[in-house]
């Protein structure tokens, strides 16, 4: 049975900084590629950064590039977002997410983590 698990979300002060965790399960890590979302209230969720299986390439939304960064450590089977210069409007649910790298293609969510900024 596939787990996705969040943690590490919180309340910080602009400018801050926070690192996510996600601790998956019940699949073969390595092969997966790894995705961070967030949703915040009144809005819909958005893609934040992506990482390959394997090479480890990393994508970010331009609103977080420079910002934030995804990594993976594939003996612990565990996704990370460091998230720096935090700013406000970065205030969200932040959830895992991964998809069968084969068809069908099944996705999996993890049941998020939420991240405030504010002062």
């Amino acid at each position: 049975q596939v787990q996705l698990v969040e943690s590490g979300g919180g309340l910080v002060q602009p400018g801050g900084s926070l690192n996510v965790s996600c601790a998956a399960s019940g699949f073969t890590f390595r092969r997966y590629a790894m995705k961070w979302y967030r949703q915040a209230p009144g809005k819909e969720r958005e893609l934040v950064a992506a990482i390959t299986s394997a090479s480890g390439s990393t994508n970010y939304a331009d609103s977080v590039k420079d910002r934030f960064t995804i990594s993976r450590d594939d003996a612990k089977n565990t996704v990370y977002l460091q998230m720096n210069s935090l700013k406000p409007e970065d205030t969200a649910v932040y959830y895992c997410n991964t998809k069968q790298p084969w068809w069908p293609g099944q996705e999996y969510w993890g049941q998020g983590t939420q991240v405030t900024v504010s002062s």
